[in-house]
């Protein structure tokens, strides 16, 4: 015979468990999202991907608790064009805006990440590199609380006392947090560091004051593949890829010290999302605050006789993207994943955690699945790539990456010039098989894919 009492008993201990995980962070309540990008910085200058001299403890914290995406791109690898994509989840040849360019569109600035989760509520807040020159104003359409900050100089006057960009920068966004008390936020931390002051050409990476007594007295990594260089075309050789290269890195005492100054630059930024994360916690709200950190595009550093990025090459388009989610337990304490992410799914990703639908328009797709379950399928494995800025000194290009061929057409060249890598057999890009009668029939297929997708990608834009 059942026992009334007990059942009604149970029937009360489920009911408080039940509620008790509906009110949880990880089910009753929006995220807290933190968005972190940083400038100039390829997907190997990070300790936990392995780079032997670098230090960057606070990201590999947040790559060991959570997800390290090994194959992390831009779709176009400057930073106007691609910071472009990371607000509005699409590529150069569709939002149309890159330096030199009319403003990004209404249309893609009022359905930017930021501007529909403050729609839906979130309290947005924006500090750093911007970047982007946009129809109206991001305090407007995008923010509720926007602080520029940009470099030139990087150490700057504040009350008189000299303080560093990335220092100020953590500082302001640390102020975000402890007044953002109501209601979830969605904050967006954009460094300039690791970028060269372009206009200083005796110092060009000026790294804040806490790490100028790093890395003294370590042997600096030499770059790979510079006798590549002699293999280029001449209208690479003679372009800002080596114009900059003669600045930076054209003799062993410039490398070694630029290359120091820039992972103490890298180290700074590190060092300041620690801070931030830190003011999270002391408010109480780490246990709900998604932290998302990419680059905005990848970086040379004298690697293939080259500087800057712009290229097709790999050290241009990888990126580090690490995402932490405290809600997802996990056992593997360095997860990582092969899935191909790009920027396009920053957007997307940052709208499913909120809850917010995706845009139809969008081309990116969430990364939060991946990050529940790396080994989760994932539908992606190639993407278009492009650069169409319009500068004498940065040839045009655009192309596609496969899991076995890059392909990139720099098409305003008389006549176009085409490479066709094939990385399975040459993964690091040495050889140009564009002109290989064996790989005749792959460059077609390449050639016709990549007119395709980007013709599609055409139709989105906003004339």
């Amino acid at each position: 015979m059942l026992n009334v009492r007990a059942l009604k008993s149970f029937a009360c201990v489920i009911a408080t468990a039940l509620l008790c995980t509906l009110q949880s962070p990880a089910l009753g309540e929006r995220p807290n999202l933190l968005f972190v990008l940083s400038d100039d910085h390829r997907n190997d200058f990070l300790g936990c991907a392995g780079h032997p001299v670098v230090k960057t403890p606070t990201i590999d914290r947040l790559a060991a608790d959570g997800i390290r995406f090994k194959n992390a791109f831009v779709t176009t690898s400057i930073c106007a064009a691609s910071r472009a994509t990371l607000f509005t989840g699409l590529t150069e040849r569709t939002h149309a805006y890159t330096f030199g360019t009319p403003p990004l569109h209404r249309d893609w600035v009022t359905t930017s990440y930021p501007a529909l989760l403050r729609d839906q509520g979130y309290r947005t807040g924006f500090v750093g590199k911007f970047g982007v020159n946009i129809d109206g104003k991001p305090a407007q359409h995008m923010f509720d609380w926007y602080k520029p900050l940009n470099r030139s100089p990087y150490v700057k006057n504040v009350d008189g006392t000299k303080r560093h960009v990335t220092d100020i920068i953590g500082d302001e966004a640390i102020g975000f947090v402890k007044r953002s008390v109501d209601g979830p936020f969605c904050l967006s931390i954009s460094f300039n560091a690791a970028h060269a002051e372009d206009n200083d050409k005796a110092d060009h990476y000026p790294p804040p004051e806490t790490e100028k007594s790093l890395y003294v007295d370590v042997a600096v990594d030499q770059p790979r593949l510079v006798d590549t260089f002699d293999s280029l075309p001449d209208f690479m050789k003679r372009s800002m890829n080596r114009d900059r290269w003669y600045w930076r890195w054209d003799t062993q005492a410039k490398y070694e010290k630029n290359v120091r100054n820039y992972y103490r630059m890298i180290t700074g930024l590190d060092r300041n999302i620690g801070r931030v994360l830190e003011a999270i916690k002391d408010s109480g709200r780490s246990d709900n605050t998604i932290v998302v950190f990419m680059g905005d595009n990848g970086y040379y550093k004298g690697d293939r006789g080259l500087a800057g990025k712009w290229s097709h090459f790999e050290e241009s388009l990888r990126v580090p993207l690490v995402i932490y989610d405290p809600r997802v337990a996990t056992n593997d304490q360095s997860q990582t994943t092969d899935a191909v992410a790009l920027n396009i799914d920053i957007a997307p990703t940052l709208f499913d955690y909120a809850g917010v639908e995706i845009p139809a328009h969008s081309q990116g797709k969430s990364l939060r699945p991946l990050v529940e379950n790396p080994d989760a399928d994932w539908p992606r494995d190639s993407f278009t790539c492009e650069h169409l800025m319009n500068n004498a000194s940065i040839p045009k290009w655009e192309g596609i990456r496969t899991p076995r061929y890059t392909y990139a057409k720099y098409f305003e060249q008389d006549p176009p010039f085409e490479f066709l890598h094939d990385r399975e057999k040459d993964p690091d890009q040495r050889v140009n098989f564009a002109t290989d009668p064996g790989y005749a029939e792959a460059l077609q297929q390449l050639r016709e894919e990549t007119q395709r997708r980007l013709a599609e990608q055409r139709k989105q834009r906003r004339d």
